[in-house]
């Protein structure tokens, strides 16, 4: 344990900015498993509902995304490659989609 007020406080400090951070970690996590859940959906019945609701899911993702990049929890190219991944996952359902059409 440290003796020196600074460092008693910098400790405090840190704790709480990690349990902070954690929670937007936690929440983009659970997010995006909602979001390839409704992807697994939309690849079970392609309609436009299980679309629509993939899509909105993928919506909710990018927006705690970037609240984490805001909030310095993501670096920017972090919260960018984790992005492009989602969108990536949705795109390729969508051309296959197409393609077996």
């Amino acid at each position: 344990m440290a003796n020196i007020k600074s460092a008693i406080k910098r400790i405090q400090v840190s704790e709480r900015n990690r349990l902070r951070n954690k929670s937007y970690r936690s929440a983009v996590k659970t997010l995006s498993k909602r979001y390839f859940v409704a992807l697994d959906a939309y690849i079970a019945e392609p309609n436009s509902t299980t679309l629509e609701a993939a899509q909105s899911a993928l919506s909710e993702a990018f927006s705690q995304i970037d609240k984490a990049v805001k909030r310095g929890v993501y670096h920017r190219n972090a919260g960018a490659r984790r992005k492009a991944r989602l969108s990536k996952a949705l795109k390729t359902v969508e051309t296959q989609g197409a393609v077996a059409s």
